[in-house]
């Protein structure tokens, strides 16, 4: 028994005593009065739990805008591809000059797996990897 539920039988005592000291005169409005406190009661917790559920899904909503989305436009993987080779010029260039061909070999390393993120992000499927169920949210193989 929680402390509002040991409050509303406090009430409901005062209220059983108050009518034994008026008497049966009273009783209507003595009920009445009791009646107008449980109603406020459950007023006040549908109120709370309608305002948690409404943050709640506030809440998801919010967080479901931000998720990640995947791309999968053919202009945006070939722009970023074509990015890819420009940039690589520049960085053999200075992987080979400064440690020769370690120095090139990590440049060409660091531009490989950019490539594979962004192919991962693209495309969640093309290694084979678990996804997500998209109906019970278990994982699949």
């Amino acid at each position: 028994m929680d402390a509002r539920d040991t409050e509303l039988k406090k009430e409901l005592d005062a209220t059983l005593h108050a009518r034994r000291d008026l008497g049966e005169e009273y009783e209507s409005a003595l009920v009445e009065s009791f009646l107008e406190k449980v109603d406020q009661r459950i007023d006040s917790a549908v109120e709370r739990r309608v305002r948690r559920q409404l943050a709640e899904q506030q809440m998801q909503t919010a967080r479901d805008s931000r998720a990640p989305r995947a791309t999968d436009s053919w202009g945006e993987r070939f722009g970023f591809g074509i990015v890819s080779l420009v940039l690589a010029v520049p960085l053999s260039a200075i992987g080979g000059g400064v440690a020769r061909l370690p120095g090139m070999l990590v440049a060409w390393a660091g531009i490989v797996g950019v490539n594979l993120v962004q192919a991962a992000r693209s495309n969640p499927n093309l290694f084979g990897g678990r996804r997500a169920s998209s109906r019970s949210g278990e994982w699949e193989d």
